[in-house]
């Protein structure tokens, strides 16, 4: 239980790669207090652990209203994992996620950022959602599905304390060193996405050859 505790904790920090949102987030909050940038965060790690248990809670449904296979959600999941480790390993955190400047812009100017861009999609994008939606349909136990909600909920709160403390870890680190970061975590979110393709065609060619 450990174990499968720590594996998806460690794959879903290295999808969701809160470190990599410090610079963007930083950069949509120039103006505001220690207090408003706590509430910020407060809300951000909120809204961020509604809409992933609310997708992980919802999987079985929406493959079902779509027809959609847990194979063909493993593959396409696994591209969509891959190209977003692509991304960070090219230094594109925030383009990755769909925030560009003009997105940057309208959020400074925004009264909350909190559920919109932070939460999403920033934070809860595509690659964290189908690797959700995945690990529902593949671990029927509720026990094991009872461990994916609570790493869910630890890393919301992991979310919250790193923006708590992002000024303090863009200086402890730089600029530099946090796209060191996020870049190696793009290669492992790179070789997650990998191995779910690799499951989903081993999958799928199994069932036709057995079919």
């Amino acid at each position: 239980m450990i174990t499968f505790a720590i594996a998806v904790f460690a794959s879903l920090f290295s999808v969701v790669n809160p470190l990599g949102a410090v610079p963007v987030y930083l950069a949509m909050t120039p103006d505001e207090t220690p207090s408003e940038r706590a509430k910020i965060a407060r809300n951000t790690s909120f809204y961020f652990i509604l809409i992933l248990l609310a997708f992980f809670a919802g999987g079985t449904i929406i493959l079902n209203f779509f027809g959609i296979s847990l194979d063909a959600m493993r593959i396409a999941g696994g591209l969509v994992i891959f190209t977003s480790g692509y991304t960070l390993m090219n230094g594109k955190f925030a383009k990755g996620r769909s925030v560009d400047n003009k997105v940057k812009q309208e959020a400074i100017e925004k009264d909350d950022i909190s559920f919109s861009p932070m939460a999403m999609p920033l934070l809860s994008g595509p690659g964290s959602i189908s690797l959700l939606i995945s690990l529902y349909v593949e671990n029927n136990s509720w026990d094991l599905r009872a461990i994916i909600i609570g790493m869910i909920v630890l890393l919301g709160f992991v979310v919250y304390g790193i923006l708590r403390v992002a000024p303090q870890l863009l200086k402890l680190l730089g600029v530099a060193g946090l796209r060191a970061i996020s870049r190696i975590m793009g290669f492992l979110v790179m070789a997650i996405g990998v191995q779910y393709i690799i499951v989903g065609i081993t999958s799928l060619v199994s069932s036709l050859v057995d079919a």
